[in-house]
């Protein structure tokens, strides 16, 4: 695999921890904040290949820092991690099920998408 940047947002301090570990079992590198406003001084001020947002956001906040990152980096894919696999999130490019091994299996299909395919997903959600 590719080295892989990952900023995880989340406000569950202990879903956000084992996420990263899950991550970084398998070699991305991660970056971590239970903040929206920290995460994204850090999108803004690092180089991040993805950026993954827990369902413990708020969908507000979710919409407003995914919008704000996709206006920073257009080609940076937004992923929803949510308990319902398939339910859609019109801030995110894609939403994953919360199972360690599904996130892992659909992050590089995710990461190897054309980015235009990103914003026309944005589009019909």
């Amino acid at each position: 695999m590719t080295h892989i940047v990952t900023l995880s947002v989340g406000r569950d301090p202990l879903l956000l921890q084992t996420r990263g570990q899950v991550l970084l079992s398998d070699g991305y590198t991660v970056s971590s904040t239970l903040s929206v406003d920290q995460a994204l001084q850090q999108f803004v001020t690092g180089d991040f290949d993805l950026v993954i947002l827990c369902h413990s956001i708020p969908l507000r906040e979710r919409e407003r820092l995914a919008d704000a990152i996709h206006n920073h980096s257009p080609n940076t894919p937004v992923v929803v991690v949510a308990a319902g696999y398939g339910s859609k999130d019109r801030a995110a490019d894609a939403v994953i099920d919360n199972e360690p091994a599904t996130l892992l299996q659909e992050l590089p299909k995710l990461l190897h998408k054309p980015p235009e395919n990103y914003r026309n997903q944005r589009k019909e959600a």
